[in-house]
């Protein structure tokens, strides 16, 4: 008898593990990893998103963002985000920029880029992560991940609040929405499409969905919103000309 009490503690430990979930860390790592893990590390990304063109270069653990807003047809706007500062530049000259515009400017070029490069950047050192559970979205049981942010490094918005659905098939965000308290303050949930690969580092695109004014919605909740085609789309978040060259160590 004792002996059958051993045995039949020891098949409901290999059980218990077999069925642990993943950690968060983990997901992103893998998340990561097969979306172009390393590439992105020592990686020149350029690419046009509404009429203005982004480009990122991280090499060695430095990085220089930059966004260029063509005026005209010789008159250009550079934005440029680097490790120690943020500068801006008509055409070659550099332009003051006051104090609390510069900010501003600054997260605006982050932003987009965060989003295009995702989930390049979920394991930065302010971002704090939790998974919060499963959810089934079309037929596939997603996992969930709330990510917040530090006040230190986590950037102007860093109260901003993001939940990720990551594909345990292939690891993908086909997901995420984020709640947001600037001008205003709301909710968006948007939809990968259009995933393709260039030079070994994966892209999406995203339909972006709003709640409807009369909607009782969160963030924990606005995926029961898009499931029950609650949601109204208000945009395309779509980047072109995407090109990729992978930098020498």
């Amino acid at each position: 008898m004792l002996r059958y009490v051993f045995f039949l503690g020891i098949l409901i430990s290999i059980t218990s593990c077999a069925v642990k979930e993943p950690t968060a860390l983990s997901i992103i790592d893998t998340s990561i990893d097969s979306a172009g893990g390393e590439l992105y590390q020592n990686a020149e990304i350029t690419f046009d998103f509404r009429d203005r063109s982004y480009r990122v270069m991280r090499q060695n653990g430095l990085f220089e963002m930059s966004r260029f807003t063509y005026l005209s047809e010789d008159s250009t706007i550079n934005d440029f985000v680097y490790n120690y500062g943020y500068k801006r530049f008509l055409n070659d000259s550099m332009i003051s920029v006051p104090d609390s515009m510069a900010p501003r400017y600054k997260a605006s070029v982050n932003s987009v880029i965060y989003f295009a490069c995702l989930p390049y950047g979920l394991n930065d050192h302010a971002v704090e992560k939790s998974l919060i559970g499963r959810k089934e979205i079309n037929g596939i049981s997603y996992y969930k991940i709330r990510v917040t942010f530090k006040e230190q490094g986590g950037g102007e918005d860093f109260q901003d609040q993001f939940i990720y659905w990551v594909n345990p098939e292939n690891y993908n965000i086909d997901f995420l929405a984020y709640e947001y308290f600037s001008d205003g303050g709301g909710l968006r949930f948007r939809q990968a499409f259009n995933s393709r690969e260039v030079s070994g580092i994966r892209f999406n695109d995203y339909i972006n969905f709003k709640p409807k004014t009369d909607l009782d919605v969160n963030l924990e909740n606005i995926d029961d919103h898009f499931i029950a085609g609650d949601l109204e789309e208000l945009s395309r978040i779509q980047t072109e000309n995407i090109s990729v060259s992978i930098l020498e160590l």
